[in-house]
């Protein structure tokens, strides 16, 4: 799989399968960010929707 890494999205969660390990970036056009509240109000109530478990490591 030949993936390109998005220079305008830095991502560092090894565990997603869009992540570029080598270089901390997505590789994804574009990103979905949603929330888990109802009136989100600190960081971590914000979520990337794009996110897919990725199947093996992160190498």
């Amino acid at each position: 799989m030949n993936q390109k890494k998005n220079p305008n999205i830095h991502c560092t969660v090894g565990q997603c399968r869009h992540n570029l390990c080598s270089e901390n970036f997505c590789t994804l056009d574009m990103v979905n960010i949603g929330t888990h509240e109802t009136n989100p109000s600190v960081k971590e109530c914000v979520d990337c929707d794009s996110f897919e478990k990725r199947s093996g490591c992160c190498e």
